[in-house]
Protein backbone atom coordinates (compact mmCIF):
# COMPACT_ATOMS: atom_id res chain seq x y z
CA UNK A 1 0.00 0.00 0.00
CA UNK A 2 2.58 2.37 1.11
CA UNK A 3 4.74 1.26 -1.80
CA UNK A 4 1.64 2.30 -4.14
CA UNK A 5 1.09 5.41 -2.43
CA UNK A 6 4.93 6.11 -3.31
CA UNK A 7 4.72 5.53 -6.92
CA UNK A 8 1.60 7.50 -7.40
CA UNK A 9 3.17 10.88 -5.38
CA UNK A 10 6.57 10.32 -6.96
CA UNK A 11 8.40 10.66 -3.78
CA UNK A 12 8.21 8.88 -0.04
CA UNK A 13 5.31 9.94 2.07
CA UNK A 14 7.81 11.14 4.68
CA UNK A 15 9.43 13.81 1.62
CA UNK A 16 5.26 15.02 1.52
CA UNK A 17 5.04 15.68 5.47
CA UNK A 18 8.02 17.54 5.03
CA UNK A 19 7.06 19.61 2.57
CA UNK A 20 3.71 20.62 4.29
CA UNK A 21 5.66 21.18 7.35
CA UNK A 22 8.29 23.82 5.11
CA UNK A 23 4.71 25.77 5.96
CA UNK A 24 4.12 25.57 9.64
CA UNK A 25 6.72 28.05 10.92
CA UNK A 26 4.27 30.80 8.96
CA UNK A 27 1.21 29.83 11.18
CA UNK A 28 3.50 30.23 14.48
CA UNK A 29 4.89 33.58 13.64
CA UNK A 30 1.71 34.82 12.77
CA UNK A 31 -0.53 33.46 15.40
CA UNK A 32 2.15 35.08 17.80
CA UNK A 33 2.75 38.42 16.31
CA UNK A 34 6.55 37.84 15.76
CA UNK A 35 6.96 38.48 12.50
CA UNK A 36 7.06 41.53 9.90
CA UNK A 37 5.00 42.10 6.81
CA UNK A 38 7.80 40.87 4.57
CA UNK A 39 9.43 38.32 6.77
CA UNK A 40 5.58 36.64 6.81
CA UNK A 41 5.53 37.39 3.07
CA UNK A 42 8.85 35.44 2.58
CA UNK A 43 7.33 32.86 4.88
CA UNK A 44 4.28 32.50 3.28
CA UNK A 45 5.44 32.19 -0.63
CA UNK A 46 8.64 30.25 -0.14
CA UNK A 47 7.34 26.97 1.09
CA UNK A 48 5.16 27.09 -1.86
CA UNK A 49 7.74 27.47 -4.49
CA UNK A 50 9.95 25.13 -2.40
CA UNK A 51 6.39 22.42 -3.28
CA UNK A 52 6.89 23.47 -6.90
CA UNK A 53 10.86 22.98 -7.31
CA UNK A 54 10.77 19.86 -5.18
CA UNK A 55 8.34 18.50 -7.39
CA UNK A 56 9.27 19.63 -10.57
CA UNK A 57 12.79 18.24 -9.91
CA UNK A 58 11.68 14.74 -9.17
CA UNK A 59 9.34 14.78 -12.11
CA UNK A 60 6.53 13.14 -10.30
CA UNK A 61 3.96 11.29 -12.35
CA UNK A 62 1.48 13.97 -11.27
CA UNK A 63 1.93 17.27 -9.74
CA UNK A 64 -1.62 18.54 -9.46
CA UNK A 65 -2.26 15.53 -7.29
CA UNK A 66 1.32 15.43 -5.32
CA UNK A 67 1.27 19.04 -4.40
CA UNK A 68 -2.65 18.48 -3.33
CA UNK A 69 -1.81 16.02 -0.67
CA UNK A 70 0.82 18.07 0.57
CA UNK A 71 -1.60 20.51 0.46
CA UNK A 72 -4.07 18.75 2.76
CA UNK A 73 -1.10 17.92 4.98
CA UNK A 74 -0.25 21.11 5.42
CA UNK A 75 -4.23 22.17 6.44
CA UNK A 76 -4.14 19.54 9.38
CA UNK A 77 -0.80 21.00 10.24
CA UNK A 78 -2.39 24.72 9.77
CA UNK A 79 -5.45 23.65 11.81
CA UNK A 80 -3.69 22.08 15.03
CA UNK A 81 -1.25 24.95 14.95
CA UNK A 82 -3.75 27.14 15.16
CA UNK A 83 -5.66 25.16 17.91
CA UNK A 84 -2.41 24.75 19.30
CA UNK A 85 -2.00 28.34 19.78
CA UNK A 86 -5.45 29.71 19.81
CA UNK A 87 -5.03 31.26 23.46
CA UNK A 88 -2.13 33.37 22.82
CA UNK A 89 -3.02 33.87 19.36
CA UNK A 90 -6.09 35.86 20.77
CA UNK A 91 -4.37 37.35 23.49
CA UNK A 92 -6.42 35.66 26.29
CA UNK A 93 -9.81 36.91 24.65
CA UNK A 94 -11.30 34.10 22.76
CA UNK A 95 -13.28 35.78 19.85
CA UNK A 96 -17.14 35.12 20.54
CA UNK A 97 -20.28 35.02 18.24
CA UNK A 98 -21.79 38.72 17.48
CA UNK A 99 -25.03 39.91 16.01
CA UNK A 100 -28.18 37.98 16.40
CA UNK A 101 -26.60 34.76 17.52
CA UNK A 102 -24.30 36.66 20.54
CA UNK A 103 -25.26 34.82 23.50
CA UNK A 104 -27.52 31.97 22.48
CA UNK A 105 -24.98 29.47 22.89
CA UNK A 106 -23.13 28.63 25.90
CA UNK A 107 -19.26 29.60 26.27
CA UNK A 108 -18.33 26.36 25.75
CA UNK A 109 -20.68 25.59 23.32
CA UNK A 110 -19.68 28.55 21.39
CA UNK A 111 -15.56 28.34 21.54
CA UNK A 112 -15.91 24.96 20.45
CA UNK A 113 -18.00 26.11 17.56
CA UNK A 114 -15.64 28.81 17.11
CA UNK A 115 -12.28 26.15 16.76
CA UNK A 116 -14.22 23.72 14.29
CA UNK A 117 -15.02 26.40 12.39
CA UNK A 118 -11.08 27.27 12.65
CA UNK A 119 -10.09 23.93 11.87
CA UNK A 120 -12.35 23.98 8.63
CA UNK A 121 -10.76 26.91 7.74
CA UNK A 122 -7.64 25.59 8.07
CA UNK A 123 -7.86 22.35 6.08
CA UNK A 124 -9.57 24.27 3.26
CA UNK A 125 -7.04 26.96 3.26
CA UNK A 126 -4.60 23.96 2.91
CA UNK A 127 -6.37 21.81 -0.12
CA UNK A 128 -6.66 25.48 -1.68
CA UNK A 129 -3.16 26.30 -1.93
CA UNK A 130 -1.72 22.92 -2.92
CA UNK A 131 -4.54 22.50 -5.65
CA UNK A 132 -3.34 26.19 -7.05
CA UNK A 133 0.35 25.50 -6.38
CA UNK A 134 -0.84 21.76 -8.31
CA UNK A 135 -1.93 23.39 -11.01
CA UNK A 136 0.83 25.32 -11.91
CA UNK A 137 3.22 22.58 -11.28
CA UNK A 138 0.75 20.54 -13.56
CA UNK A 139 0.62 23.15 -16.17
CA UNK A 140 4.31 23.71 -16.06
CA UNK A 141 5.23 20.04 -16.44
CA UNK A 142 3.11 19.48 -19.38
CA UNK A 143 4.61 22.93 -21.41
CA UNK A 144 8.22 22.30 -20.45
CA UNK A 145 9.51 19.17 -21.91
CA UNK A 146 12.38 18.81 -19.28
CA UNK A 147 9.77 18.27 -16.61
CA UNK A 148 8.13 15.85 -17.67
CA UNK A 149 8.58 12.22 -16.51
CA UNK A 150 10.79 9.91 -19.06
Amino acid sequence: MLARLRESLGMPLSAVFGLALLGVPRVVAHDLRLASPLVNSLLVFVPIAVWLAVVLWLRVPNAFRTLLIVGVIYGVLLGVVHQLLWTQAFGGAAPSLGGNVAGVLAPAAEGLLLRAFAFLSSLVTGVLVGAGTGMVGWVIAKAVPGFRKH
